[in-house]
């Protein structure tokens, strides 16, 4: 059986992603809405994750959002789950909850239907540090898995440029 390139290629982005946060002792953790665990999955899928990879908060409800990670419902209501405030929000959350040096974040529509007035393949994703949050909107195309599948490589990927500038 041959491994295809697309999951080979991103089995090296989190081999090399482990391996630089390994070197420099960082730690990560994530908070999920549209990737439902597929971002942890993915990190954990390398041989000694554990190094570096503290945990994930899979927080697909509004209500999950409020109880875990502490955003405020009136934050939801305005600016909807679908949002950079609320992306940049998961991400800070997941990185205090943890101790962890980065957190990622993943929240968006993955459809196929609209959800928050959002069109599908609408995806933020935050990276949170000590220092800053940077944040990325994403118009992604396809269908549910492919855009799910599509947001964990960008998060992976831009991890990866701000580790190796």
């Amino acid at each position: 059986m041959t491994t295809k390139p697309v999951i080979k290629k991103r089995l090296d982005t989190q081999s090399s992603l482990i391996k630089i946060m390994k070197r420099r002792g960082l730690t990560l953790a994530t908070a999920e809405s549209i990737t439902g665990g597929g971002l942890a999955s993915a990190i954990t899928d390398v041989s000694g994750a554990s190094a570096v990879f503290l945990g994930s908060i899979v927080s697909y409800s509004d209500q999950s959002k409020t109880k875990f990670l502490g955003i405020p419902k009136r934050t939801l209501t305005k600016s909807t789950a679908v949002s950079e405030t609320v992306a940049r929000s998961m991400a800070e959350a997941a990185r205090k909850e943890f101790g962890a040096d980065y957190a990622i974040s993943t929240t968006g529509v993955a459809g196929p239907g609209r959800a928050y007035g959002q069109k599908p393949g609408t995806v933020w994703i935050a990276i949170a540090s000590k220092r800053e949050t940077v944040t990325i909107e994403l118009a992604l195309s396809g269908d549910r898995d492919a855009i799910r599948k599509a947001t964990i490589e960008s998060a992976l990927a831009c991890l990866s440029r701000i580790l190796t500038p």
